[in-house]
């Protein structure tokens, strides 16, 4: 499909358009933020959503007791996008979703979202000595995609340290190996917003998790939602057909490929001159995207490799460590570090005390990188 030139100059118009104030990662979270909490569905019958988020810091972390509940999708999407920096995608596969309430207030402390691995990952590779049998991995491993405390109980609390230790223990592995059928000896995640900030949430949690080096990255982002439906939209009617089968997996990113790919050949064809400008502004946009650190964790198993890698399918426990991944024993090492966060803060008068939550009055007061 080859555009004409008054098409092609609308359509890289667009693009355009949607990228242009796009140079860190965290302008693209804030733009696809802005384009996301519209669509927060308004509360029911006078319940406010926010009063469902943790917000009593007068209580001491020695004090606080927790419980993982699996919520509906509904509340778990809505408490989310009021809470999380990025926008909330569902997708297919395993995926177990969770959310952590503090049993004084009966509030939502932090949300999890755990699944099947990347397919790929250098750090891991590296780990691993090689490439995994797929088949064997798949089945072995799991990775965290939503590990996020509600704000500011993670300033206050170091409550995103508290949430990943749950994506660690033995009780969270538990849950997923009976929702599927496996059993899991491997546990990843990425930081956030990668090489833009020094530091992670899960930096300093050994033995729980470890830091095994930073992910390559360079991919273009997702069009703002509004953008990629009026495109969509408009390539369809051009093309007389969808761009891509309602059936490929992976359907958007390869909808929007097709998009840019179409725009790429239409500029060669009717504007040549424009090429380079064109491929350097897609390079340009490709650079937003950052190398992660990278973490793993193995539950306190002791032979985890030689299972992934299919030398042993028996898992053997590690003495000095497999009891310390048991809920009741990573809260009494939360309760100590947040202890002494929480005590620090208050004796410097620096505790927040109000709820930080995305609305229009917000979009543009709150910082993306927390």
């Amino acid at each position: 499909m080859i555009l004409n030139s008054q098409d092609t100059l609308y359509a890289y118009g667009k693009l355009v358009e949607a990228y242009d104030s796009v140079n860190r990662i965290d302008d693209y979270f804030r733009m696809k933020k802005i384009d996301r909490i519209n669509d927060i569905p308004p509360t029911l019958f006078g319940i406010n959503h926010e009063e469902e988020l943790f917000q009593d810091f007068s209580i001491h972390p020695e004090d606080m007791n927790f419980k993982i509940v699996q919520p509906s999708e509904f509340k778990f999407r809505t408490l989310l996008e009021l809470t999380a920096s990025f926008i909330y995608e569902p997708s297919p596969g395993r995926v177990l979703k969770l959310m952590v309430l503090e049993t004084n207030t009966n509030t939502v402390v932090g949300f999890i979202k755990i699944g099947s691995p990347l397919i790929n990952s250098k750090p891991r590779n590296n780990w691993l000595g090689g490439v995994p049998d797929l088949n064997i991995f798949n089945k072995r491993a799991s990775m965290g995609f939503i590990i996020v405390p509600a704000q500011p109980f993670g300033f206050n609390y170091i409550g995103g340290k508290l949430i990943s230790l749950i994506c660690c223990s033995h009780e969270v592995r538990e849950m997923f190996n009976q929702k599927y059928n496996t059993e899991l000896c491997l546990f990843e995640t990425t930081s956030l917003y990668g090489s833009l900030k020094p530091t992670s949430q899960y930096d300093g949690m050994k033995p729980f998790l470890r830091y095994r080096g930073q992910t390559e990255s360079r991919f273009l982002l997702t069009l703002p939602y509004s953008v990629y439906t009026d495109l969509n939209k408009w390539f369809t009617e051009k093309n007389g057909d969808m761009l891509i089968p309602r059936s490929a997996s992976s359907r958007k990113m390869k909808i929007q490929n097709k998009m840019i790919a179409i725009i790429k050949n239409s500029i060669k064809e009717n504007y040549p001159n424009k090429l380079k400008e064109f491929n350097d502004f897609i390079k340009s946009k490709e650079d937003i995207t950052t190398k992660k650190r990278f973490y793993m964790s193995d539950y306190g198993y002791g032979n985890a490799k030689d299972v992934l890698l299919g030398k042993t399918d028996t898992l053997v426990k590690n003495k000095e460590n497999f009891d310390k991944f048991y809920l009741e024993n990573m809260f009494k090492w939360w309760k100590r570090k947040s202890s002494n966060r929480y005590d620090k803060l208050v004796r410097e008068n620096l505790l927040r005390n109000k709820l930080e939550v995305w609305n229009e009055n917000t979009i543009n007061t709150i910082d993306i990188i927390r």
